[in-house]
């Protein structure tokens, strides 16, 4: 018989809902879910999913085999061990949990009860991450000096529980775990060897509305994410320095961005000063168009129900879990650190 991910949900707010739409296009089955909210198990069972509010009846739902848990961060810790103590295999939303020091206890119940435990770190198939490593890994703008990740919005106000500090709320745990996420897994091996954090509320919120986060790896790129969900004008989603050129993707849909690299002719560049807007310069003078060669940004195919098919071939021993839990616990380590410089106002010397 073939093995399948028979999934329930544990918590069917906007990411329960989103897995029981959409984890059916990976070959995933739902087949329960459990909310405390009775409205949340209606909308569940208009969608023709069995839905309890006890977590004991919905852990013992017949051939439930995999739960992915969906509530705020704080009773992460809770679920997923009392999942696990059921025998049943586990990812998590992000973030993973509340500290580092949860994230081992859950590792060490995962282990002993020989079941799956990864977290939901759908962003590393985003199309932008995708095309920016691709760009960067085949040196198609020299040795990387400098990497800024970027996300704006302008509608300022969180939603629920996300408003709360003691929840888990705030854009550093909602969506710096995908940037941070995304640039560990790029750099693997590479330690961060300093941290320096701004957390600020700008609609005089409880939670972190904005942040930039300058990490220094060592021997390797210096790293600037920056998250705000009240800013009107667009920066780069990407912004990439190498010395042989840069690199810009301007938004998630790769559809306007590109690199450019030196031309090297018989045109002198910045020969003499010259008259800019701005005043005289040689240095930020208008480089030449002979001097200089645009290029496209390139191909990428990604597919985020590769996720799914990977713990389908985990469950079956055939592979790794493409999300580790070393690496779940390398982010959580990194947001600590980050939380910490922000706290004491100043730059942190870690290894990471």
């Amino acid at each position: 018989m073939t093995l399948k991910i028979k999934l329930g949900i544990i918590g069917y707010g906007g990411m329960g809902h989103w897995h029981g739409e959409y984890a059916p296009r990976a070959g995933v089955e739902v087949v329960a879910a459990y909310d405390v909210d009775p409205k949340r198990l209606e909308m569940a069972k208009e969608n023709g999913i069995p839905a309890y509010d006890n977590l004991d009846d919905f852990l013992q739902h017949d051939g439930m085999n995999f739960v992915v848990i969906a509530t705020p961060n704080d009773v992460h810790k809770e679920l997923t061990i009392q999942s696990l103590l059921a025998g049943k295999h586990v990812m998590v939303e992000k973030p993973a949990t509340m500290s580092v020091a949860d994230w081992d206890e859950m590792v060490a119940e995962s282990e002993k009860a020989g079941r799956i435990l990864t977290v939901h770190q759908n962003r590393r198939w985003d199309r932008d991450y995708r095309v920016m490593r691709k760009v960067v890994e085949e040196g198609k703008i020299g040795d990387v000096l400098s990497i800024e990740s970027r996300v704006f919005g302008t509608g300022g106000a969180f939603f629920g529980w996300r408003s709360f500090p003691e929840y888990g709320g705030g854009m550093i745990l909602d969506w710096g775990v995908h940037l941070f996420d995304q640039l560990m897994n790029m750099y693997p091996e590479t330690k961060v060897t300093s941290v320096y954090a701004k957390l600020m509320t700008v609609l005089d919120q409880k939670v972190d509305d904005y942040f930039k986060v300058t990490l220094t790896l060592e021997n390797g790129p210096l790293l600037h994410v920056e998250v705000g969900t009240f800013a009107f004008y667009k920066l780069p989603r990407w912004y990439v320095i190498g010395n042989d050129g840069t690199l810009q993707i301007d938004d998630f849909d790769c559809k306007s961005g590109g690199y450019m690299k030196p031309r090297y002719t018989d045109t002198p560049v910045a020969e003499v000063v010259v008259m800019t807007t701005a005043g005289p310069t040689r240095m930020m003078a208008p480089r030449p168009p002979e001097t200089k060669e645009d290029f496209p940004l390139p191909e990428v195919e990604t597919d985020w129900t590769e996720l799914y098919a990977n713990l389908v071939e985990v469950m079956k021993g055939n592979e790794e879990l493409i999300v580790k839990p070393h690496q779940v616990r390398r982010v959580l380590e990194l947001i600590e650190a980050i939380f910490r410089s922000a706290e004491e106002g100043r730059s942190l010397d870690v290894r990471i």
